[in-house]
């Protein structure tokens, strides 16, 4: 069997490097190649530096454009897809590879891990969007057998999917589907963690949550009869007290609190973008706050 890592990138070269360390630092089992996919010159010049690295240029279409070259380039039996702006923890290559001994599983999911300190309100926000929302959400549906919408920070996938709409603002959600709808299982390995740096200011956490959730809404456009995992139904339906009982102190109390009307604001916006607006084309987007 034969492992191609996919890093996606754009305008990363102060992470990028650390990102490809983390996978160079590790004992992987298998024979495997590390692909770097970005448009810009900056990113695949520090990629260059590091031996036995493969770049390619991609179109600046955004991910799902980037994705689609490397389906058709890569010749890997397992892809490990994540992006530039992370890095992985020590053994998450052989977490997310030991699941594939069974025929069945399709896809394995890791687990995002916030690097931001909860002494603010959106580093409390990433730790209990990722802690206590993603991890135990993944944790019960894994317990249950069900549907496991994988993190595009850091999954992998049987090389089965030849491409997903270029459009789409939730490639990992619209990947995930597929990888279901074909008949496969999809597994979480939290033994395999990805460390992020999330938004530290309004306007990124809207931009970044503005095509994650985004995605959610506009699946039934590529997915028929989708399993959809967030909406704001769902959210109140099932989510709604994971702020609260994540919470240890007054201050965080209160920034749960705000985190409601916050989410409201942002599926406004989400609809508007969607179901209004119509908006179809999602370029690459940079989060400065994240890098």
């Amino acid at each position: 069997m034969f492992i191609s890592i996919i890093i996606t990138s754009w305008k990363e070269p102060r992470t990028i490097g650390k990102a490809i360390e983390s996978f160079l630092n590790q004992k992987i089992a298998l024979e495997h190649e590390i692909i770097v996919l970005a448009p810009d010159k900056e990113t695949l010049d520090v990629a260059k530096k590091y031996k036995g690295i493969k770049t390619l240029k991609d179109q600046q279409k955004g991910k799902p454009t980037a994705l689609n070259l490397a389906f058709k380039k890569v010749k890997g039996d397992i892809l490990i897809l994540t992006d530039g702006d992370v890095f992985v923890s020590k053994n998450s290559i052989n977490e997310l590879l030991k699941f594939f001994k069974d025929p069945k599983v399709g896809a394995v999911t890791a687990r995002p891990i916030s690097i931001n300190k909860k002494s603010n309100i959106f580093g409390y926000w990433s730790h209990v969007l990722t802690d206590e929302g993603a991890h135990k959400t993944r944790l019960q549906k894994q317990k249950n057998n069900q549907f496991i919408v994988c993190s595009g920070y850091l999954y992998a996938i049987r090389n089965i999917i030849k491409s997903i709409p270029p459009e789409s603002l939730s490639d990992d959600h619209i990947i995930s589907e597929i990888i279901w709808k074909k008949g496969y299982k999809i597994k979480y390995a939290p033994r395999a963690e990805v460390y992020i740096k999330y938004p530290t200011n309004l306007k990124d956490w809207i931009k970044q949550k503005r095509r994650s959730a985004g995605g959610y809404m506009q699946i039934n456009n590529f997915i028929k009869k989708p399993i959809k995992m967030r909406s704001p139904m769902k959210e109140i339906a099932h989510g709604w007290y994971r702020p609260l009982i994540y919470a240890k102190t007054p201050k965080q109390l209160a920034w749960s609190l705000l985190l409601y009307p916050t989410r409201l604001y942002l599926w406004l916006i989400i609809f508007k973008d969607i179901k209004i607006k119509r908006k179809k084309q999602f370029g690459w987007e940079r989060i400065e706050s994240t890098k």
